[in-house]
């Protein structure tokens, strides 16, 4: 899946992933290829991007993510 970790000034991150770790307002969630359309609020933590070379950590302190159509987009603070 495609996926974009965006902030007010900068991309942080895009591209292509197997798995994504969320913190979730209601809690931790993942996404993976062929997830449910969504969109959720994120609070203060971390995402965890899993791609062909490795897990990356990114810092959030909220935001919102959409997930739709094996797309991921993530507007961070």
């Amino acid at each position: 899946m495609q996926i974009e970790i965006l902030t007010a000034d900068n991309s942080i991150f895009s591209g292509e992933a197997s798995v994504a770790n969320f913190p979730g307002k209601d809690g931790s969630f993942g996404v993976m290829n062929d997830h449910a359309p969504m969109i959720a609020a994120l609070q203060k933590g971390n995402i965890v991007v899993t791609t062909t070379s490795g897990e990356q950590t990114f810092e959030v302190q909220g935001g919102v993510v959409e997930v739709l159509k094996n797309k991921v987009i993530v507007l961070a603070e």
